[in-house]
């Protein structure tokens, strides 16, 4: 679809509806206010008479409103203006593009992007309003045979700015808006893709495609290749499967110094988790498809972050493979070697995330990174601990922690630091091995990640558990796309202080309601 920004008058858009919002008050906002005072007052009639209490996410689709050039004005609740932040922002934003996909509106114009938002700017406005947008529209019809029936599909949506100074901010808040949400679609698409198509050899045909699109570097290594730099772990997870395991990199030179140390991502790529041999349930398996949902997530910010340009060397490294039962399957009690040298007694097999991870961990050791940051769905436990909300994080650096966590708040896509403590270390001890691959039911999360710890010890490094946030069950069942707005704007900050540019965080925004010379064209 067709985005745009403009400043100009509430009344004088023709279009097919123009969304204005309403606070919980009965207030109305500056653009409802203008349209109210046109109209001679219909909009505050319709409210007297309770059909619109502004409700937080509540809409009222209203029909030719007298002396405006618009067919349709759009009413959205707002919630209590006190309370209005940047939650409250984007699912009002998601109300109003879901009550326009219940019209015939092929075109609008939303002043809800001129509203107030404590500590943060215009640019923030319109970069948040095009993500939620395109996240609402976001449909997975490929593999069916006939598309269902959403209603007319929302062609164009204009966002209105308050001034005509605000144009320059409002287009890089679009620019950026469009590219995070080209990542969340990557990852949603992957995510969605079936397991039977979706395989490691897709996903490696997906990278090749972007850095050919974008001019990236990539390499993928077969078997022979993964073998020949001992990547024990990541081999013996692959080997009960059929399909061939690959080891995806992907590297961008978006800095000025082609040398600086570069960050990197990882993302496990298990396109299909049976447990192998430690087979899980068979209720919810089809869901496994979403195993991969860590490598889709590094895919879908490498998509963001050349197309953004961003003065950054990134570096993208997927081990990817299926976790399946056979003859030759890894058993309950094998003991593999990683990379690193060090021995793992594999005490279940579908704890195998660790195990492909702990070998792309040490391969990142190569690129003598500034920072590496992994992401997996890796443990159900997380979700014990956080539910669907929050990404657990975890890492060496609590600065980095820091950092992550504030990016995850600016966008709307929440992590949780989570202790890693050495006392959790003890769990992880085998008498036969260097250390085994679990540690028991209590803090499954934290073992976890103390695993990882172990093989992320020559740099600063983060661990993003996803298991709770990259996928929705049940009737909204479909991949989420996070984290990618959370590392996308991680990657941002880090390309700002670079720059010696301030992080944009808390900058405060002038207020729309401070001046009325905003409506002055059309």
């Amino acid at each position: 679809m067709e985005f745009n920004i403009k400043s100009g008058s509430p009344e004088k858009q023709r279009v097919a509806c123009v969304i204005v919002g309403i606070y919980e008050t009965r207030k109305l906002t500056l653009a409802a206010d203008l349209l109210d005072r046109i109209s001679n007052g219909f909009i505050s009639d319709v409210i007297r008479r309770g059909d619109m209490e502004g409700k937080l996410g509540s809409t009222l689709l209203l029909h030719s409103v007298p002396h405006t050039l618009c067919d349709r004005v759009l009413l959205v609740g707002l919630g209590k203006e006190r309370e209005f932040r940047a939650k409250e922002y984007r699912e009002a934003t998601r109300a109003a593009v879901r009550a326009l996909g219940q019209t015939a509106s092929g075109e609008a114009v939303s002043y809800l992007s001129e509203l107030t938002v404590k500590k943060h700017d215009v640019e923030w406005m319109i970069e948040q309003a095009c993500v939620v947008t395109l996240d609402t529209l976001y449909r997975f019809d490929t593999y069916r045979s006939k598309a269902d029936e959403h209603g007319r599909e929302l062609r164009k949506l204009t966002l209105a700015v308050p001034r005509r100074s605000d144009l320059a901010d409002g287009e890089r808040g679009l620019a950026r808006g469009l590219s995070i949400a080209a990542g969340m679609k990557l990852a949603k698409d992957l995510g969605n893709t079936p397991g039977n198509v979706c395989t490691p050899a897709y996903l490696a045909e997906t990278a090749r495609t972007l850095a050919a699109d974008f001019g990236a570097e990539t390499k993928v290594l077969g078997r022979e290749e993964i073998s020949a730099l001992g990547m024990g772990a990541f081999l013996a997870v692959a080997q009960g499967a059929d399909t061939e395991p690959q080891f995806i990199e992907l590297v961008y030179r978006g800095a000025a110094d082609a040398e600086e140390k570069p960050l990197v991502l990882v993302g496990k790529g298990i396109t299909f988790d049976s447990g192998g041999i430690s087979l899980k349930p068979g209720e919810g398996m089809d869901e496994m498809k979403y195993d991969m949902g860590g490598a889709a997530a590094v895919l879908g910010t490498f998509r963001a972050v050349v197309e953004m340009k961003l003065p950054i060397n990134l570096v993208a490294l997927v081990p990817t493979c299926e976790n399946m039962p056979s003859g030759r399957a890894l058993k309950p009690g094998d003991i593999v070697t990683s990379m690193a040298g060090k021995t793992i007694e594999v005490l279940n097999t579908d704890a195998e995330g660790r195990l492909i991870l702990c070998d792309a961990l040490t391969y990142a050791e190569r690129f003598e990174p500034a920072a590496v940051i992994d992401v997996a769905t890796l443990t159900g436990a997380c979700i014990i601990a956080l539910g669907h909300v929050a990404t657990g994080l975890y890492s060496n650096q609590d600065s980095l922690a820091r950092d992550l966590a504030a990016a995850g708040e600016e966008v709307g896509d929440r992590a949780w630091h989570m202790p890693l403590w050495d006392e959790y270390q003890e769990l992880l001890k085998s008498p036969f091995a260097d250390m085994a691959n679990i540690g028991g039911r209590p803090g499954g999360s934290i073992t976890a990640a103390c695993f990882l710890a172990r093989f992320a010890k020559a740099y600063d490094w983060a661990h993003l558990d996803i298991a709770g946030t990259a996928w929705k069950s049940g009737k909204d069942k479909g991949s989420t796309g996070r984290p990618v707005p959370l590392l996308v704007q991680f990657l941002q900050d880090r390309a700002d202080i670079a720059l010696g540019r301030t992080v944009r965080r808390g900058r405060p925004r002038r207020d729309a309601h401070d001046t009325h010379d905003v409506h002055d064209a059309d």
